[in-house]
């Protein structure tokens, strides 16, 4: 058995949909879960009481029910439930390295606030060992459905094997269709209607059949997993946000140590403007 599914909750309403995708992903992977709670980082409405015994009450009794819903989807899978005085984000970014996956709530597509407050999501995402799956409040399901997006950025090798190593997983365990998009610029701008020119197929060829390369090792480590295989024209952002308007997850990298902001402007895109849970996976 790997590492736990670790999920960060506040005991606020968004925790909840966070726990249910965390039991899920627990359950068919057939890993434990791992609940998390930090009552030094509780909301402002409960954090502004000085009493911190009535604070660990509060993180207790968000620990019981979440552990609750857990139990009451799965009653099988082990569930771990821990409430830590450590700041939230210090304390998640901590055992994200033992961990198979981290799941966090998020309040919806006003902003792309995390659990808790924005600064702590966004400092997990930028410094997590593992990936990091984000659920927004008002998400209904509690899996990824028939079919996840993963954007192959023509870097795979030893940087983006940790994306497709996390796609295949994820579609594998949940016998999802996995839909493979790169995205390509085109190297002159054509007007609507317009034939592509002789050297505009031919990048077109070259990179379908650099997508299929990139592809084909995982294809036959996971043969149970239906492929689509697609090279659109436009930017990475709006052509993977088009793509995933009917999955039920988007799967991206992220660089590590990207200094001075954790989060490159593609990654913060997708977690605002995505309409399906996003995972965000460290690649070296």
């Amino acid at each position: 058995m790997g590492g736990a599914v670790l999920v960060g909750l506040d005991g606020t309403g968004h925790s909840e949909p966070a726990v249910r995708w965390g039991a899920e992903e627990a359950a068919v992977r057939n890993l434990p879960l791992h609940l998390l709670h930090s009552w030094v980082s509780q909301p402002w409405s409960v954090s502004s009481v000085p009493e911190s015994a009535e604070r660990r009450r509060y993180g207790t009794e968000a620990l019981r029910r979440a552990e609750a819903i857990a139990k009451e989807m799965h009653p099988g899978i082990p569930v771990k439930a821990e409430q830590v005085a450590e700041k939230a984000a210090d304390a998640l970014a901590g055992r994200s390295g033992e961990s198979t996956l981290l799941v966090l709530g998020s309040r919806g597509h006003d902003s792309i606030a995390g659990f808790l407050m924005g600064s702590v999501s966004l400092c997990v995402l930028g410094r997590a060992e593992c990936p990091v799956i984000t659920v927004r409040e008002q998400e209904a399901s509690v899996g990824p459905g028939p079919e996840i997006v993963v954007g192959v950025s023509g870097q795979e090798g030893s940087a983006g094997d940790a994306v497709l190593d996390y796609a295949f997983t994820a579609a594998s365990a949940h016998r999802a269709c996995l839909h493979a998009v790169r995205a390509r610029t085109p190297s002159t701008a054509l007007d609507v209607g317009t034939a592509p020119t002789p050297d505009e197929t031919d990048r077109t060829a070259a990179e379908r059949e650099s997508l299929s390369a990139s592809l084909a090792p995982w294809r036959e480590k996971y043969p149970n997993v239906q492929v689509i295989e697609e090279v659109l024209d436009g930017g990475a952002v709006p052509t993977l946000l088009g793509a995933c308007s009917r999955a039920g997850l988007l799967v991206v990298g992220r660089r590590t140590q990207r200094m001075p902001m954790p989060l490159g402007p593609s990654v913060l895109a997708f977690l605002h403007h995505s309409c399906c849970p996003v995972a965000v996976v460290p690649r070296k």
